[in-house]
């Protein structure tokens, strides 16, 4: 192993001096080192590589960021410390080492789950959060080259809608005589739940299984817990809400698929004859089968066997056998053939939780104004229908607009109890284009010349949301493989020219700069904060003009000022065909 496995902090004296896209190379590549060495299965290799880059001053770098700017970045652990200033970041980088750390025990409370019931959430401080974040930068090339095929959950670039995708796959055929080979699919369903599996799983299974620095793991692992004023011992599971918890959930519940193949004497008669077909996201799961007989007298058991080795257990009252003409719900959709088509549709309870979820913010707004009800609402509206817009949803999305519109009449009148309904109308419901009756404000912008111009703050629809069929991720693609690198980058870039839907300035300044960034040159990606950049600063006269503008990460955003750097607009990309 020759080369130097990482750079000196004499590189970088300050958290804004640092070169991010330099980090990034750096644990990219050592990160396609461990995956070629996993390939092999050359395991002492791996354990090398991991330790060269967790040793790293890139690799700790990297995971102070990811720590510091995501969702958790304002919660903090039982020490109550945060990393919000540009000084404490880079001071942490210097105190993520191994020798002599002991992580702190973390900081319990509870959310409520759906069914009613509360869920455990064990919060770490930051320090053990960035210690968990950089091991993670190691264990998660290993997961994601041995993770199966049809496991989505958790997963690098993959999502419930890749999962909803393979279940598509799975029940597509009912044996059309027009088909020559007449191909049917598995008509029953095992619907699976694991019982409390973040809680439940076996520390020793962890311990004698993971690829990762085993003494590390034992501590985290270890390390207890405070509820109030008590603290108490972790002598099973991973906590939820720890950043490496849930890849080791995956490693887990990984060969899942592979147990159930050692049932049947080939995979012709696993996947051809018997239609066994598995698809996973995180605990949830749902396995495919012939007969309703093999799927609970042989895969059933087998499945409870492999997990009463790793200290879990299926869940009674969530796991089941269905046939595919009842259907079955699974991450959100109902998943049911109608005498001869397939149809994946939002489920009922889907449905229903989010309405009542619209309805009761709409309650509790009674006294707010209209701008703010419409602000609340839209993020809630806009994001419940993109996640199903890859299904069979727009006669929901319709019903849907007509329940938020019911519930909002509902809101007016209790508002203005003696006024005449057609006052209520023209006070809160306006003619937008072509519609009526639309939820909208009305504001009055001035433009440069002085001109008054009315414009429409309105209601999002759940209808305006266009129906668009998601392209399945490849099932063995791996997002650390360079093999892959090209596949990965165009679909990266999809998805994000997808999220600036309905923002036309910038798609259009996406698209002028190929999608990358004009720093560090970087994808931007679809869940990135970005950021519009004035080439020209406005006090200096500069205009919001798109010439004027450039698309940066947040953190680039940041540097750019820090440092005093002079962007230039990139030339547009030729796309098409040109004439030679």
């Amino acid at each position: 192993m020759s080369g130097q496995p990482c750079a000196s902090t004499g590189e970088f004296t300050t958290w804004t001096s640092i070169n991010w896209p330099q980090v990034n190379a750096f644990v990219k590549r050592m990160q396609v080192r461990i995956v070629e060495a996993t390939k092999v299965r050359r395991w002492n290799k791996v354990k090398a590589l991991q330790r060269l880059l967790t040793n790293s001053f890139h690799a700790k770098a990297l995971a102070v960021k990811r720590v510091t700017e995501n969702q958790g970045k304002r919660t903090a652990g039982i020490d109550n410390v945060l990393w919000s200033t540009p000084e404490s970041k880079f001071e942490a980088i210097g105190k993520l080492k191994r020798n002599g750390y002991h992580p702190k025990p973390l900081r319990r409370i509870y959310i409520p789950k759906s069914n009613g019931k509360l869920r455990p959430l064990s919060i770490p401080t930051m320090h053990d959060r960035a210690m968990q974040a950089l091991h993670l930068l190691a264990l998660d090339p290993v997961s994601e080259t041995i993770s199966d095929g049809q496991s989505y959950g958790f997963r690098k670039s993959r999502s419930t809608h890749d999962a909803i995708g393979q279940c598509f796959l799975n029940h597509r055929y009912w044996g059309n005589p027009k088909d020559k080979l007449k191909r049917k699919s598995a008509e029953w369903v095992l619907e699976g739940d694991i019982k409390g599996c973040f809680d439940n799983i076996s520390h020793q299974w962890l311990l004698d299984n993971v690829p990762m620095d085993k003494e590390m793991l034992r501590k985290w692992l270890k390390c207890g817990y405070f509820e109030g004023s008590a603290r108490f011992p972790t002598e099973q599971g991973t906590p939820q809400g720890g950043i490496i918890s849930p890849v080791l959930a995956n490693f887990t519940l990984n060969g899942l698929e592979k147990h159930l193949r050692t049932l049947f004497k080939s995979d012709r008669e696993f996947e051809k004859i018997n239609k066994v077909h598995l698809v996973r996201y995180a605990d949830d799961f749902v396995i495919t089968g012939i007969t309703k007989d093999l799927l609970e007298l042989v895969i059933k058991p087998a499945v409870e066997q492999f997990l009463k080795i790793r200290g879990l257990e299926l869940s009674p009252e969530k796991t089941k056998i269905t046939h595919i003409m009842e259907g079955y719900d699974f991450l959100g959709q109902n998943v049911r053939r109608y005498d001869k088509k397939l149809l994946i549709k939002p489920s009922t309870k889907n449905v229903k939780t989010f309405l009542d979820k619209i309805r009761k913010t709409i309650v509790e707004l009674r006294p707010a104004k209209q701008e703010t009800v419409i602000q609340l609402l839209n993020p809630v509206i806009r994001g419940w229908a993109m996640y199903h817009k890859g299904v069979v949803a727009s006669r929901i999305f319709q019903k849907v607009d007509t329940q938020i519109w019911a519930a909002l009449w509902r809101w007016a009148k209790r508002r203005h109890p003696n006024k005449s309904t057609k006052w209520i109308k023209y006070r809160y419901f306006h003619k937008v284009g072509n519609r009526n009756w639309t939820f909208a404000v009305k504001q009055i912008t001035v433009d440069k010349d002085g001109n008054k111009q009315a414009s429409f703050y309105e209601l999002s629809r759940a209808s305006s949301v266009h129906i668009k069929r998601h392209e399945k991720i490849k099932a063995n693609a791996n997002p650390y493989d360079p093999k892959d690198e090209q596949y990965f980058e165009k679909r990266d870039f999809k998805k994000s020219l997808e999220s600036l839907t309905g923002r036309k300035r910038q798609t259009k300044l996406f698209m002028d700069q190929d999608g990358k960034c004009v720093y560090c040159g970087a994808l931007l990606g679809y869940n990135d904060v970005l950021h519009r950049h004035h080439l020209v600063e406005k006090h200096r006269g500069g205009s919001d003009a798109l010439s004027n503008l450039v698309l940066l990460h947040d953190i680039c955003h940041t540097q750019v000022h820090s440092k005093g750097l002079k962007l230039q607009k990139p030339a547009p990309p030729k796309r098409g065909f040109q004439k030679a």
